[in-house]
């Protein structure tokens, strides 16, 4: 039975759930990032996934992708599947600027959290239902 890890239920908002994955918002608004993590309990690595869930994980990795560069402008995009702290196979989706706040650095460990104000926070998850709902045929609203 599929869990989401403790870690990804504090530090992330749920919008919503394609195919395989769930669909998280990293509660942080100096970047945007979103995070899929494959509804499969016990899982910690990509190849470990069935190959159909392979090729899934892959297609929904891609459009969130191409979502958020176009939904956001970015100057590049940052996919990451690290998991040392959470075990739980989740890929991190992270929307990066040329004059973000720890460019040309990784987010990790060099970023400081800046949770999202309520206000901030149910806009952008407006907004992000809205661009999934429009992008994959089959995304589901928290």
């Amino acid at each position: 039975m599929f869990s989401l890890h403790p870690q990804l239920e504090l530090d992330t908002i749920s919008i919503g759930d394609l195919p395989l994955s769930k669909v998280l918002l990293m509660n942080n608004a100096e970047l945007p990032w979103l995070i899929l993590v494959p509804r499969k309990a016990t899982i910690s690595e990509w190849h470990s996934l069935e190959p159909n869930d392979q090729l899934q994980l892959h297609h929904e990795s891609i459009g969130i992708g191409a979502l958020l560069m176009t939904l956001f402008n970015g100057d590049k995009l940052n996919i990451g599947a690290i998991g040392n702290l959470v075990p739980q196979l989740h890929l991190h989706h992270v929307v990066r600027f040329k004059n973000d706040s720890v460019w040309p650095l990784p987010v990790w460990g060099n970023i400081i959290s800046r949770p999202y104000s309520v206000e901030n926070k149910e806009k952008i998850v407006a907004q992000l239902e809205c661009a999934l709902s429009q992008h994959f045929n089959d995304f589901e609203k928290k």
